[in-house]
């Protein structure tokens, strides 16, 4: 009944204003909501700055928080690249860069993949045909659990589960937005909230939930360390105040 109340307040509720504000060429980064339900955006132009897969398993290994990835990769923002295995180190979804391959395999229950390089970026559904020949075009790419398919539908149907969410997301126009809120949310009301921004979302793909859930932003002066916390049937607390470690992350240069 709550996720249902809370669909219906989305719809009848105005819709959120965006105000970018430039962090560095090609990054900027948005608010919007209430100050006690935050929802924080970072929308990246590939073509004017380069994004990233960071993972512990191209160097030693070791899980860190997304802000101490950025204080030694000297990283502008970071978000989860997504989920992981109980190795810490292997990506749940297929994920190679160049170089590196993170997850050689596919997951059959996974249906989006980001890919990026050379100034662009694409999300693909990869239950559409010609999928993986797209995305042999570009040297990294991520497979993650889809959230909303092109050309920006909502794939999730209302469930009683939520939990604090980062997600990734593209619009029409090639560029990645970094989505992050520790307010929890069933997915089907946080994809709906997406959509309602009015700022071209086609498609997203979640990439962490509930207390590793992270977004650092140090760059543009705002120095923000944002982890998630609750999570129904794990964590069901607002307890969390700090990042926990992730083995690999999305992200831009500094």
């Amino acid at each position: 009944m709550r996720a249902l109340v809370f669909i219906w307040l989305m719809a009848t509720a105005p819709a959120e204003r965006v105000s970018w504000k430039a962090l560095q060429p090609g990054v900027e980064y948005a608010v919007v909501g209430s100050a006690a339900e935050p929802l924080h955006l970072v929308r990246i132009d590939p073509a004017r700055a380069a994004l990233e897969a960071v993972m512990a398993s191209a160097g030693d290994g070791r899980a860190r928080t997304a802000g101490a990835w950025c204080q030694e990769r000297k990283l502008a923002v970071a978000i989860n690249l997504g989920m992981f295995r109980d190795d810490n180190r292997t990506n749940a979804g297929h994920a190679r860069a160049p170089g590196h391959v993170n997850n050689a395999r596919w997951n059959a229950k996974y249906n989006s993949a980001l890919g990026f390089g050379g100034g662009a970026a694409a999300m693909v559904d990869l239950d559409s045909p010609g999928a993986r020949e797209r995305l042999e075009r570009y040297g990294t790419v991520v497979q993650n659990l889809r959230l909303i398919r092109a050309p920006g539908r909502n794939v999730w149907s209302l469930q009683e589960k939520r939990w604090s969410e980062a997600a990734v997301a593209v619009d029409g126009r090639g560029r990645v937005l970094f989505a992050f809120s520790r307010s929890p949310h069933t997915m089907h009301a946080f994809n709906q909230r997406l959509l309602a921004l009015g700022i071209g979302i086609t498609g997203a793909m979640h990439v962490e939930g509930g207390p590793e859930a992270s977004l650092s932003i140090h760059t543009g002066g705002v120095d923000l360390d944002l982890n998630g916390s609750y999570e129904t049937g794990f964590n069901e607390n607002d307890d969390e105040r700090a990042q926990w470690p992730i083995p690999n992350v999305l992200a831009v240069r500094r």
